[in-house]
């Protein structure tokens, strides 16, 4: 059995964990950002999302979908459908989000500083994260403000040649939010289908 090893080299992996440390420190983010999906490494179809989170808890809305999790649950809600689902959480709950590579970096890729190059008007330090173990991924770019230890853009191409991008575009912290933002109130959902998993 062969067993592969993280690597980081250390430019990466201290970039990384400022970054991971900045986001960690606030008692809540918010990002405004569009997503591209596509095929080839062409960017064909872009929707733009929010993300609020704490160091805990986060709420996404994209595409018709708002997920929130509590802490302990996670609560896929569609407009459209007028259904809910609920899950345990098992480690795996979040969408490609913005933050998502910040806590599996470590871990689950080998990390490299590839650069310097243009993201979003910023000259941004970029990384690539290659998964250590068969993931369904390729690659990942993370494009890093380094100045400000805040990720600008993240670049996913998955084996099957897909390609999906988020472009922060207003990010904001240590906001007053109201205090039932992460929570899943039934009541505002008495017409959905709720299925608890």
């Amino acid at each position: 059995m062969l067993v592969q090893a993280q690597k980081s080299d250390a430019q990466s992996k201290q970039i990384l964990d400022a970054v991971a440390k900045n986001y960690k420190a606030k008692k809540n983010s918010y990002f405004k950002f569009s997503y591209g999906t596509g095929d080839n490494g062409k960017v064909s179809q872009t929707q733009t999302g929010i993300f609020y989170s704490t160091p805990s808890q986060y709420k996404l809305k994209i595409m018709g979908i708002e997920q929130i999790f509590d802490g302990s649950k996670v609560y896929n809600i569609s407009a459209e459908d007028q259904e809910v689902t609920i899950a345990k959480a098992d480690g795996s709950e979040m969408m490609f989000s913005p933050t998502n590579y910040l806590n599996s970096y470590k871990n689950e890729y080998n990390t490299t500083y590839v650069g310097k190059k243009s993201a979003n008007g910023v000259n941004a330090d970029l990384i690539k994260l290659v998964p250590v173990k068969n993931n369904g991924l390729k690659s990942v770019y993370i494009f890093v403000n380094q100045a400000k230890n805040q990720i600008v853009k993240i670049e996913q191409y998955s084996s099957d040649n897909s390609v999906a991008v988020i472009a922060i575009q207003d990010y904001k912290e240590n906001q007053n939010l109201d205090s039932g933002m992460f929570t899943f109130n039934k009541n505002n959902y008495k017409n959905y289908i709720i299925t608890e998993l």
